[in-house]
């Protein structure tokens, strides 16, 4: 049985914030429960009006980690991902919601980050990423993103959690543990060092962060924090804040350092090759299948109302045949009640005319002739 996966995770303020006297707004959090693992970073935004975006950052890791240890089955094997994304941030806006409280705050926006996480159950894997910085797959073939940064109209602005669109911006991936070795995630202020987005490719360093895991919890982030000092940090005046989280799986195949590139050609791009342009292309297309999926509705219509007519006519019929069975039913009953001299039910109402039996008919009318002839004779 593979043992437990060891998580790092670091987080230190870069030199524009110390410069500027400005704390860290960079959150990272790691967790192990319910035979799940999970890391998470995030990053608060900058600027004047992201007041509190440090404490949206810690909200938004610990919301995360706590749901994912929680309900990993849930959000893995759930088929409609749109629901999984609406319920993941809908549960950090609730947890946020408490901060607006706490803080007297005016919104959601002071509390503005980004979020990145990697949570594994058993050989299960489920990523999240919305906004810049970037998850990377080591295993033993080398070094690949599992996700991209992703950037609004320019390379300064991204996409929040706390976005109240941010579901339609929150990237998940369902993967497997098969041949990975680790997964690791940073936020942009590592990214910008160890990725070129010109040709996609993320520097052989970024495996090596993740090797030393190996050393165990307390003292990989040790050294893990101590090498982002150095190398990221410390690389500059205006260096940003800088997150680091490693999910390292014990007893597999680390790659093979010398063989892990280090230079990649540049990706050709065709600049007009847009979303939009595919929507024009298409818009003839789609009004033609409008107007034939319109005709088929109305025909549907006009159908569904010829059908609707036709059965109440048939209801009308049968209705008509069933009078007409009780009827026919009912002539034979009163012949032959007048043969056998029977009288008519009480049933029949007033309105209804009463039938003299033939026999009542004679009698009376016998008894009437006799009146007459009876009367003649006393004249005479």
């Amino acid at each position: 049985m593979r043992p437990d996966p060891t998580l790092l995770n670091v987080s230190l303020i870069g030199n524009k914030h110390v410069n500027r006297g400005t704390p860290c707004e960079d959150a990272s959090f790691s967790l192990s429960a319910n035979d799940v693992h999970v890391v998470v970073v995030a990053d608060g935004a900058g600027g004047s009006k992201y007041t509190h975006a440090r404490f949206g950052a810690r909200c938004a890791v610990e919301c995360v980690a706590e749901l994912m240890t929680k309900h990993f089955d849930a959000f893995y094997f759930e088929n409609r991902e749109s629901v999984s994304r609406s319920l993941l941030v809908t549960a950090i806006h609730s947890k946020m919601a408490d901060l607006l409280v706490e803080h007297e705050l005016d919104g959601l926006e002071r509390l503005s980050c980004t979020l990145l996480f990697v949570a594994v159950k058993g050989d299960m894997v489920l990523a999240g990423h919305i906004g810049d910085g970037m998850i990377c797959r080591v295993s033993s073939h080398g070094l690949s993103p599992l996700t991209l940064p992703a950037n609004g109209e320019n390379a300064s602005s991204t996409y929040f959690i706390t976005f109240p669109n941010a579901q339609e911006y929150l990237r998940f991936i369902r993967t497997t543990t098969d041949d990975t070795h680790a997964f690791v995630l940073m936020t942009d202020g590592v990214e910008e060092m160890v990725y070129d987005s010109s040709t996609q490719l993320v520097r052989p360093v970024v495996a090596r962060l993740a090797e030393l895991a190996a050393q165990g919890k307390e003292k990989g982030e040790e050294t893990l924090k101590s090498t982002i000092q150095e190398f990221v940090v410390d690389a500059g005046q205006q260096t940003d804040d800088a997150s680091v989280g490693v999910l390292y799986l014990c007893g597999t195949n680390a790659p093979d350092f010398s063989a892990l590139n280090d230079s990649k050609s540049k990706i050709e791009r065709d600049f007009t090759d847009t979303i939009k342009s595919v929507q024009m292309e298409w818009v003839p297309q789609v009004k033609h299948a409008q107007e034939i999926l319109s005709k088929i509705n109305c025909q549907n219509t006009v159908k569904s109302d010829t059908l609707e007519v036709s059965k109440k006519e048939e209801n009308a019929e049968d209705s008509e045949d069933v009078k007409a069975n009780i009827s026919s039913s009912e002539e034979p009953k009163q012949e032959e009640k007048v043969e056998k001299g029977v009288p008519d039910s009480p049933e029949v109402t007033s309105s209804s005319p009463k039938m003299v039996p033939l026999w009542a008919f004679l009698v009376m009318t016998g008894l009437f002739i006799s009146s007459l002839v009876a009367l003649a004779l006393l004249l005479l």
